[in-house]
């Protein structure tokens, strides 16, 4: 699952997919739905909730990178989307280094600094931060 903004994230998992895979790209806002429609061969706009569509436990991969101060919450919720040994990879967890003794203005690496504490202490993972780009995150759910 990809929180699509422009698509190019979909779009390159997509690529990588086996021929009987599937992306699921979300995306709340229609300005970004409508930029990237255009680069989808066929595009299939569904609005739903995964959840309540019984989809939780059966997606293998879960890739976080949208409005940071919701990301706690996609977390929570690709936790129940994701299998046993699914993947979940949360983009921008170093946010240029201001999670380290973030601002007090600073809501953004605050919340960032507080998820980073969090999935840290989270049994219900195997957790590896890789500091390549912003920063990302690798969980594994147990």
């Amino acid at each position: 699952e990809d929180w699509m903004y422009t698509g190019y994230n979909a779009l390159s998992m997509a690529l990588a997919m086996p021929e009987n895979g599937c992306v699921v790209a979300c995306e709340i806002d229609d300005n970004y739905v409508n930029i990237a429609k255009p680069f989808f061969k066929e595009p299939s706009i569904k609005c739903y909730d995964l959840i309540a569509a019984g989809e939780a436990g059966t997606y293998d991969f879960v890739f976080i990178d949208a409005d940071k101060s919701n990301y706690d919450g996609y977390y929570e919720k690709s936790l129940e989307l994701i299998r046993k040994g699914g993947i979940i990879a949360i983009d921008n967890v170093l946010w240029s280094g201001k999670v380290v003794n973030p601002a007090p203005d600073d809501v953004t690496s605050q919340t960032l600094d507080a998820l980073n504490k969090k999935l840290h202490k989270d049994q219900r993972i195997e957790l590896s931060m890789l500091t390549v780009g912003d920063g990302l995150t690798i969980a594994i759910k147990r």
